[in-house]
């Protein structure tokens, strides 16, 4: 069956600026060490292209023969596969998850090469240069501004050191205290105290963290063990 298409030339650009694209957004994925880097992203953006060329493609022999054919159908099944492939590189690590800016780049490389096999460069393109920009330099941008995070302080004292004392410390260091568990084990004498922190910090958190800890060191307290935890 022959193609109905512009030509197979078009056809060839089509899938090589997909190619490139997609490529150039996994080169930065690849060069933070993250696990879908240049190949995968090249491959996922060149895959759409072609599903999506395919599928315009097959539509117009379709309708050619008397048939009606829709030429998103197979296209349109892209958008929901390449879910599979984004939640594959997300991992779960305790109480953090990694792999969410990746997984959303694999999405917008399948977009991107979706608009590529319909021939949208200009869109492609665009879509492109947006990714990299925000996740090269809206990275940096990160840092001037404060946001919230969430950390739980786990104290493990004797049981004559009182919680209120440990709470005091902790919200000198202009952080809020969301709420305190308490466990005492009178047979081993040991206390702990577990409360659930927001920080409020503008670049680095582990900074606050390390201040909270020494506040706590040079109160006279006297302390088993301190361990941070994120929420």
């Amino acid at each position: 069956m022959s193609l109905i298409f512009a030509n197979y030339s078009e056809i060839l650009i089509r899938i090589l600026i997909a190619s490139l694209l997609g490529g150039m957004i996994g080169l930065e994925r690849d060069m933070h060490g993250r696990a879908a880097g240049l190949r995968t992203h090249l491959l996922v953006s060149m895959g759409s292209a072609v599903f999506t060329i395919l599928s315009e493609t097959i539509a117009q022999n379709a309708n050619a023969t008397g048939f009606q054919a829709d030429p998103g159908r197979i296209a349109a099944q892209v958008v929901a596969g390449i879910g599979f492939l984004g939640a594959g590189v997300i991992i779960k690590e305790g109480a953090n998850v990694r792999g969410l800016t990746t997984a959303a780049c694999l999405w917008g490389a399948a977009a991107i090469g979706m608009a590529t096999g319909y021939g949208y460069y200009e869109i492609a393109i665009i879509a492109t240069g947006v990714a990299l920009f925000s996740l090269e330099f809206l990275k940096l941008a990160e840092h001037l501004y404060a946001k919230d995070t969430y950390r739980v302080l786990s104290i493990r004292t004797p049981l004559e050191v009182n919680a209120t004392q440990l709470i005091e410390i902790v919200k000198s260091k202009k952080v809020k205290v969301l709420n305190c568990d308490i466990e005492k084990n009178y047979e081993t004498g040991i206390s702990v105290a577990k409360l659930a922190i927001m920080i409020h910090y503008k670049g680095i958190a582990d900074k606050q963290s390390h201040a909270i800890i020494n506040s706590l060191e040079s109160s006279g307290l006297e302390l088993k063990e301190v361990r941070w935890e994120h929420m």
